[in-house]
């Protein structure tokens, strides 16, 4: 699950997610890739999309959560079932799901040639650790390739706190700045290749989707969660929205090279 890329004629959640996806494998130059690790894999959907575009020889999930590297093991399993079903070309490849941490990464010096974060480093703390790990595991001239929510201009947290609002509460991750996490990368030993800003695709069309079907979706929400959750969920988009539009937070996609 992730924020999802809205561009173009992309109207519904499901397809923007897919196109963030493909987004970021495009970024990683996957097409030349030989092992990728996916850190803070989550439910591994990206991981069994990118397998399928690019015929990876060999993809890691790497997720501390344990629940979800099940749970990825089954839908992989299950994608890769109905596709056969169906007569879809589809190359099963080796997808291994490691329980670990980012910040120990359980993989040799120099061993991996590309590494991507899917909207999970803004959860990594501290993030230099996480990236330190990964200038080590990477190979000479190896990828890293980042896609995550950051703050923009907002000097300290006393500042940033009343400009988020209740985002505060419901962003659940830590609110780096886009400044920190460029230097950051760039005090490691890597070198950024590309960075882009696509926060106006990602947090204002999301919400407005939710706005525009919100009757639908409330009800769906209210099945398993009480009415004061949508109600939360929905001032938060609305927020992230205005943030957004006010050039207050800011979503980046990034290459970097290992030097």
């Amino acid at each position: 699950l992730n924020f999802g890329y809205w561009e173009g004629n992309v109207n519904n959640p499901v397809v923007a997610q897919s196109s963030l996806c493909r987004l970021v494998g495009k970024l990683a130059d996957l097409g030349s890739s030989r092992t990728l690790i996916d850190v803070g894999s989550g439910y591994g959907a990206p991981a069994v999309q990118w397998s399928s575009e690019y015929h990876l020889g060999n993809i890691v999930c790497v997720n501390i959560n344990s629940q979800q590297l099940v749970n990825a093991y089954k839908i992989a399993t299950n994608t890769i079932k109905n596709a056969q079903a169906s007569h879809i070309h589809f190359l099963r490849t080796n997808i291994n799901y490691i329980n670990s941490t980012s910040l120990y990464l359980p993989f040799a010096t120099g061993t991996v040639d590309r590494i991507i974060a899917l909207e999970s480093a803004q959860h990594f703390k501290p993030f230099d650790k996480f990236i330190t790990e990964t200038y080590r595991i990477l190979q000479p001239k190896g990828l890293l390739a980042i896609a995550m929510p950051v703050t923009v201009s907002l000097d300290n947290v006393l500042k940033k706190l009343p400009k988020l609002g209740i985002l505060n509460m419901t962003w659940s991750s830590e609110h780096y700045g886009l400044e920190y996490v460029k230097s950051t990368i760039g005090k490691c030993g890597f070198n950024i290749m590309n960075i882009s800003t696509i926060g106006s695709q990602v947090y204002e069309p999301l919400a407005l989707y939710y706005i525009q079907n919100r009757k639908e979706l409330r009800q769906k929400i209210m099945t398993l969660y009480p009415s004061y959750i949508e109600k939360i969920l929905f001032k938060s988009l609305v927020k992230m929205m205005t943030v957004s539009k006010k050039g207050l937070i800011e979503y980046i996609v990034l290459k970097a090279q290992k030097i």
